[in-house]
């Protein structure tokens, strides 16, 4: 059975609890309290972050498809019209079938620019909401392994720099949400 991969601050946090259960100095447990806190944001950040990551690839494939239905409806609306371009060359007319396939196929491919554009659009929304929260699972990560700095060199200012590095982490998973305005 294979081996679970441990997170690059679960020793870190690991040792912070250990650290802040066997301190007499209070605000230890403060600054684990505050990893804690980090971790669970930094898990949701990461998660969103990946979905809309995954959203895009999904809708860009889709679009892909779309784009592909529509050469395939081109293809056949250029072979009507070649026909129709030989039957005429010929002095024959142009049945109101094929006419009618033509009309059908040009509206098809109209619906299909359509879709395609409208999933590429989508795609673009949901890999910008992926970069803007990119930055803050990095910003969550930063701000847990200072808080463990803090707690093993018992230097309180520490923890400072990595509230402030908690607080990027939080301006980034907002921007990647809830105040997310497409360029």
């Amino acid at each position: 059975m294979p081996e679970e991969m441990e997170s690059p601050t679960e020793q870190a946090q690991e040792d912070m609890h250990h650290h802040a259960t066997h301190s007499a100095e209070k605000w230890v447990g403060w600054v684990a309290l505050t990893a804690a806190f980090l971790a669970a944001l930094a898990a949701v950040t990461g998660l969103k972050a990946g979905d809309h990551a995954n959203e895009a690839l999904f809708e860009q494939v889709q679009a892909s498809d779309k784009w592909n239905e529509f050469q395939a409806q081109k293809s056949k609306t250029l072979a009507t019209l070649n026909k129709n371009e030989i039957l005429v060359a010929m002095g024959k007319t142009v049945t109101e079938a094929d006419k009618s396939k033509l009309e059908e196929r040009e509206k098809k491919q109209e619906e299909l620019t359509v879709e395609a554009r409208e999933l590429q659009h989508s795609s673009g929304e949901h890999m910008r909401r992926h970069q803007k929260l990119a930055p803050g699972v990095t910003m969550f990560q930063i701000a847990i392994a200072m808080a463990a700095i803090t707690v093993l060199s018992k230097r309180k200012p520490i923890w400072f720099v990595s509230l402030a590095f908690g607080l990027l982490g939080v301006y980034f998973l907002v921007q990647g949400t809830v105040l997310f305005h497409p360029a």
